[in-house]
C-alpha cells in the first residue's frame, strides 16, 4: 500500500468520495470516467499505480472540471490488512466516501481441484473479503452521507459454474451479500446496487487464462463504457440489480428456466472450450 500522492494541492480539501476499487482498467475505469463527467469527486483504487495516475491525470483534464485530481491508492486489497490500511489512508487525506464502488475482482479458468489453490483462495479473499470488508467498513460514512453503494458481479451469480466455479460462486455471494445489504441500509437512506453484467471485452480474460476466447457468447458482449453507464444509472436510481444488454438479461432468465442438471453440463462445456481455445 502506498500512500496518495495527487499533484493537485487542493486534494487536503477533498471531502466527500466515490472510492471505486478496480479503478485502473476495464469497467471500473469506465465508471470513474462516468462519474468524473457527473461532476463527482472520486478516490481510485487499484494494483497499478501507473494506470491510475494516467487516469487521474486524464480526469484532471476534463473540460469544465472544478473537482480535485482524483486521490490515487495503488494496493492489493487481497491483502488482508489492506482494506483498513485503505480506510486510514482516505482519513489522513481527508476524505471519506459518500460513494462506494466494490469493483475490483478476478476469475480463473479451470477445474478446481486441479488449479493453483493460492490463485483460487486470492479469488475468495478479493472478490468476498474484502468487498465484505470494505463494505462494512465505510457503511458508517454511507450512512452519515445518505450514500450509495455499487458491487460488481455477474451474470455468474445466477448459475454455477464448472471450470470457474470459486469465480462463479464468489458473485453468487456478491449478490446475495448486496441484496440484503440493501434491505438492512434502506432505512437509513443508503442504497445498494448489484451490477450483474454478461461478457464484457477487458482485460478480465487474459487474467482469468482465456484471453478473448468467449465463442458464441460474443454475441451478448456489452462493452465497458456501455456496463458502467447502466451501472452508475442504475445506482443513481437506487436500483437493487441492473443487468445490462438485453441478450444478458435473456441469458439470465434462461438459466433460471433450465434444469440444473443440463446446466451445469453446458457451463461446464463452455469454460472447456474457452480452456481449449485459449491454449491454441
Amino acid at each position: 500500500m502506498t500512500d496518495p500522492t495527487p499533484s493537485d494541492p487542493t486534494t487536503s480539501v477533498l471531502r466527500k468520495v466515490m472510492l471505486i476499487t478496480g479503478a485502473s482498467g476495464g469497467i471500473g475505469a469506465e465508471l470513474a470516467r462516468v462519474a468524473a463527467l457527473k461532476g463527482h469527486n472520486l478516490a481510485l483504487v487499484a494494483r497499478n499505480r501507473t494506470a491510475l495516475d494516467a487516469l487521474a491525470d486524464e480526469i484532471a483534464r476534463y473540460p469544465g472540471r472544478t473537482a480535485p485530481r482524483p486521490l490515487v491508492f495503488a494496493c492489493d486489497l487481497a491483502a488482508p490488512e489492506a482494506p483498513a490500511a485503505l480506510e486510514r489512508l482516505l482519513a489522513e487525506a481527508g476524505a471519506e466516501p459518500e460513494i462506494l464502488v466494490n469493483n475490483a475482482g478476478y476469475g480463473l479458468l479451470g477445474e478446481a481441484a486441479e488449479s493453483d489453490l493460492a490463485v483460487q483462495l486470492g479469488v475468495i479473499d478479493l472478490n468476498i473479503r474484502a468487498l465484505t470488508e470494505l463494505s462494512l467498513r465505510f457503511a458508517k460514512p454511507l450512512i452519515a452521507n445518505r450514500g450509495r453503494m455499487l458491487n460488481v458481479a455477474s451474470v455468474a451469480a445466477f448459475m454455477p459454474g464448472p471450470g470457474m466455479a470459486i469465480y462463479y460462486a464468489s458473485k453468487a455471494y456478491v449478490l446475495s451479500f448486496s441484496e440484503a445489504l440493501a434491505l438492512e441500509l434502506a432505512p437509513y437512506g443508503v442504497s445498494v446496487t448489484a451490477l450483474c453484467p454478461g461478457p464484457v471485452p477487458t482485460g478480465f480474460g487474459e487474467r482469468a487464462g482465456f484471453g478473448d476466447k468467449m465463442g458464441f457468447v460474443k454475441l451478448a458482449y456489452v462493452p465497458a463504457p456501455a456496463v458502467a453507464q447502466a451501472g452508475y444509472d442504475a445506482m443513481m436510481a437506487g436500483k437493487r440489480v441492473e443487468i445490462p444488454g438485453l441478450l444478458t438479461k435473456i441469458m439470465v432468465w434462461a438459466a433460471a428456466l433450465t434444469p440444473k442438471s443440463f446446466l451445469l453440463k453446458n457451463v461446464a462445456a463452455l469454460q472447456l472450450r474457452r480452456k481449449k481455445e485459449g491454449a491454441e
